[in-house]
């Protein structure tokens, strides 16, 4: 049995189906398996999961800009003028024809961890408020009938 160059690509998908060579058979077959694959696209994309990681880059993105704002515009001006006026991302060693930049580097690092602090705080006032929407909903419920029923029943064995 020969297999077509069609049911070559198809293998594994629809190796049973029977094949012809004209151009509506090729335009359906074609047709099927991107629909079926633009579904199971869609259920993967449109899971909660996905939408809230898409959410959260485009949040730490513009997070990320207000904290750089913050140490480039704020924070730093006022370290250097406490170090004496030294502007960190000058700092250099020359050495020959090399110029190590460790100032660049310096900066850098003073620039993880004021992010990652940032980071640290925000995280811990989600924390702080997700706790407090959870001890509300936590308050003590009334109690069911059936509580009721079985409280009233201990009472009166504790009076026999």
């Amino acid at each position: 049995m020969n297999l077509t160059d069609r049911e070559h690509r198809a293998s594994g998908i629809e190796a049973s189906r029977d094949v012809c060579h004209n151009g509506a058979s090729d335009y359906l077959f074609y047709k099927e398996r991107f629909t079926a694959m633009w579904k199971e696209f869609k259920s993967f994309a449109l899971k909660g999961n996905v939408l809230d990681l898409a959410f959260a880059v485009v949040i730490g993105g513009a997070f990320g800009k207000i904290v750089a704002s913050l140490v480039n515009d704020i924070i730093m001006p006022v370290v250097g003028l406490l170090i004496g006026g030294i502007d960190l991302k000058s700092l250099e060693y020359p050495h020959g024809d090399t110029v190590l930049k460790y100032g660049m580097f310096l900066q850098s690092v003073v620039d993880f961890f004021i992010i990652a602090f940032s980071l640290f705080m925000f995280v811990k006032l989600a924390g702080t408020f997700k706790r407090k929407r959870e001890e509300t909903v936590k308050a003590d419920p009334a109690p069911t009938r059936e509580e009721l029923l079985l409280t009233e029943i201990r009472d009166l064995l504790k009076n026999k």
